[in-house]
C-alpha cells in the first residue's frame, strides 16, 4: 500500500514538474522585446529603411498578457508533400505542414498549423526550427494587415507552447525590399489576439 502511495507521488510529482517548464514567463517576454529593439536599431540587423531607424526608440508593443500564452496539443502531421509558400514576391520557398496545434482562449477553441521550412532545416542552428504564421480580428487595425509570426521549436512531446505576447511583423511591414511569407488561409483566426508587436506607426 505504501509503495503505491509512493509510486502515486512520484507520479504525481513528475508531471508537475513537466507542466511548470510550460509556465508563462514575463522575464522571457520582456528579454524578446528588448532583443527585438536592440535589432531594430541596429542598421547593421535592422528591417526598418534609413529614415525611419534614424528616429527609430522602440516597437509599439501591446501590454503583455498571460491570456495570450497557451500550452496547445500539438499532432503532428505525417506524410505531408512540401509546397511553395506564397511570399510578397514572386519567390516561392518550400514548406512543409509540420503539425496542428489545438487550444483555447476565453472559452473558445482554436487551430493553427505549424509549418516547416525545408532549406532552412537543413542548417543546423535551425534544424529544429518551426514556422507559425497567424492573422486575426485585429490584424489590419491595431496589428499589420499581413497578420503575425511566431518561431517556435519542434516539441518533445505532445503538446507545444505557443506566446502570442513573442508574435513579430514580417519584415515586410517596415521596408518594401523584403520577401515575406503571406500567412495561409487556414491560419486566420477569428479572435482579437491583442498581444506582440503592433503595426508599425509613421
Amino acid at each position: 500500500m505504501k509503495k503505491h502511495t509512493l509510486s502515486l507521488l512520484i507520479l504525481f510529482l513528475l508531471f508537475n514538474f513537466a507542466f511548470s517548464q510550460e509556465k508563462f514567463n514575463l522575464a522571457a517576454v520582456e528579454k524578446f522585446q528588448n532583443e527585438l529593439n536592440t535589432e531594430y536599431a541596429n542598421p547593421k540587423t535592422s528591417p526598418l529603411m534609413e529614415e525611419d531607424i534614424s528616429t527609430f526608440k522602440s516597437l509599439d508593443f501591446y501590454p503583455i498578457n498571460e491570456k495570450f500564452f497557451v500550452v496547445a496539443k500539438f499532432i503532428r502531421t505525417e506524410d505531408e508533400k512540401p509546397f511553395e509558400m506564397k511570399t510578397s514576391t514572386d519567390r516561392k520557398p518550400m514548406y512543409v505542414k509540420y503539425g496542428v496545434a489545438y487550444f483555447d482562449i476565453e472559452g473558445s477553441t482554436f487551430k493553427l498549423n505549424i509549418y516547416k521550412n525545408i532549406e532552412l532545416s537543413k542548417l543546423e542552428e535551425y534544424k529544429d526550427y518551426l514556422f507559425l504564421p497567424f492573422s486575426d480580428l485585429s490584424s489590419g487595425n491595431e496589428s499589420y494587415i499581413g497578420g503575425k509570426y511566431i518561431d517556435l521549436k519542434i516539441p518533445k512531446g505532445d503538446t507545444i507552447t505557443i506566446d502570442f505576447n513573442k508574435s513579430y511583423n514580417p519584415y515586410c511591414a517596415y521596408n518594401f525590399k523584403y520577401s515575406c511569407p503571406k500567412v495561409p488561409l487556414e491560419n486566420d483566426l477569428n479572435i482579437e489576439i491583442r498581444a506582440g508587436v503592433k503595426k508599425f506607426h509613421d
